[in-house]
């Protein structure tokens, strides 16, 4: 009865010992593994916003629906990366919880985050590619196109502010989704808890620097034949404007708001114990 309820869920102090022990692992990978693990991490997102954008060009959706059906089916993209495994960048911001506790060191954290940004937006944007070659943004007479455009748009378009602080936002749900997820013990209960962080910060339109990887260049591929306005906006440069502060936002909410707080509960507690016993 307890296990159909929920109650053999790992408490906080359990996911934070969990997270603190992934996050050495991760820091330890091989170059390989960790460079074609960030490509899979890149495509999952990228899949999981195809998927999004597919919902959100139906304009018969009102606004709310909208945006709750495209954060809803977003999910796809994360619950990917964690049930089959990828290295995404966001959600490494959490390894800073195992450097707080001198597990790893700075220069660990920094190369995973480095390569794994990388390999991210090799594997989006990769997909970008062979999703415009498939002319799946041809379907719903060129309302796929037109929404991808539109979106890129807005996205190039943002100011240094807005994109920080949205991407601030966006982060502080993801990593506390991925933080959740460490307390199932099913793949049912990861489903399940990551799929209310994230479909909150895609319904709210916050900024996801992986998903950026994916729609923007999307964006770009179709400039050539958009029929919208939006597209003058597009650019590679306006994709490094909006890149550049979500990815500091991306990191201040992942890093200082989910993984430094966890350990100022935890990790400070724990010591505290291990001082207290040797005393």
């Amino acid at each position: 009865m307890n296990t159909i309820f929920g109650s053999d869920a790992f408490s906080p102090r359990e996911i934070a010992e969990k997270i603190e022990a992934i996050g050495v692992t991760k820091a330890r990978l091989p170059l390989v593994s960790m460079i074609m693990l960030g490509i899979l991490a890149g495509v999952f997102i990228g899949l999981g916003a195809m998927y999004y954008v597919l919902v959100i060009s139906d304009a018969s959706l009102g606004f709310g629906v909208s945006r709750l059906l495209g954060g809803l089916v977003f999910s796809l993209g994360l619950i990917m990366v964690i049930v089959a495994g990828a290295e995404l960048f966001t959600g490494n911001n959490l390894l800073v919880m195992a450097w707080a506790d001198g597990k790893i060191s700075l220069k660990e954290v920094l190369k995973n985050w480095a390569i794994v940004c990388v390999a991210n937006f090799v594997g989006a944007a990769g997909l970008a590619v062979l999703v415009y070659l498939s002319r799946h943004t041809e379907m719903n007479g060129g309302a796929i196109a037109a929404t991808y455009t539109k979106i890129a748009a807005s996205k190039c378009s943002l100011s240094f502010q807005q994109a920080f602080f949205s991407g601030m936002l966006c982060n502080v749900l993801v990593c506390l989704a991925v933080w959740m997820s460490q307390a199932g013990r099913s793949v049912a209960d990861r489903i399940v808890v990551i799929i209310f962080p994230v479909s909150a910060f895609v319904a709210a339109g916050f900024e996801h620097s992986i998903a950026n990887m994916y729609l923007i260049p999307m964006g770009i591929l179709l400039k050539a034949n958009a029929v919208t306005g939006d597209a003058g906006l597009v650019s590679w440069t306006g994709m490094l404007s909006n890149l550049g502060p979500v990815i500091l936002g991306n990191l201040a909410g992942g890093s200082g708001f989910v993984a430094l707080f966890y350990y100022l509960i935890y990790g400070r507690e724990k010591k505290s114990e291990v001082k207290a016993k040797q005393s």
